[in-house]
């Protein structure tokens, strides 16, 4: 299976956000290559907010082009076979975490917004940092910091706050 067909069915059995979840399929329905960087019109992408429940915080990333504290995430890359697969990617480049595992279930949330290349249509997981984890910053982060729940609103903005707050709900 591809991963574009990997993204539809992943979309067609994503339960929230109706109207968002239908975006995705019909922006997927009408570009074959939606799922890349090259679809100026937008391109699927995924992400994976890094969370240790037994500490409550959760590992956040100071991006180098937007200057945000967000999760780990970005675009899909032709070696992932699956969109969880490219989130579990993409957590473990950015966060230098090894050992990721993604929380059960499937993506925690979609979240559309413009970035400076296009339209990122983020498929977002939750990923669970092992006992003991420890960071290590890659060439996309300015800084990596684990912030507790309850500073999250203090420093991202309010798409990681919902983020954090479907993944909690979901723990």
């Amino acid at each position: 299976m591809s991963l574009f067909d990997d993204a539809v069915l992943v979309l067609k059995g994503y339960e929230d956000q109706e109207e968002l979840r239908q975006t995705y399929l019909d922006h997927l329905a009408t570009h074959p290559d939606g799922m890349w960087k090259a679809c100026g019109d937008g391109h699927i992408t995924a992400s994976a907010l890094v969370i240790d429940p037994s500490r409550g915080q959760v590992l956040l990333t100071l991006h180098k082009k937007l200057r945000m504290w967000l999760q780990m995430g970005g675009h899909c890359e032709p070696g992932d076979e699956t969109l969880a697969a490219a989130a579990l990617r993409e957590g473990t480049e950015e966060s230098g975490v090894e050992g990721l595992t993604l929380l059960p279930g499937g993506p925690v949330r979609l979240d559309r917004h413009h970035t400076p290349c296009a339209w990122h249509l983020d498929v977002q997981y939750a990923a669970l940092a092992p006992a003991g984890a420890v960071e290590a910053i890659s060439d996309e982060s300015l800084d990596l910091r684990w912030y507790a729940y309850d500073e999250v609103a203090d420093v991202a903005d309010e798409s990681v706050v919902r983020l954090l707050e479907a993944t909690r709900a979901r723990l």
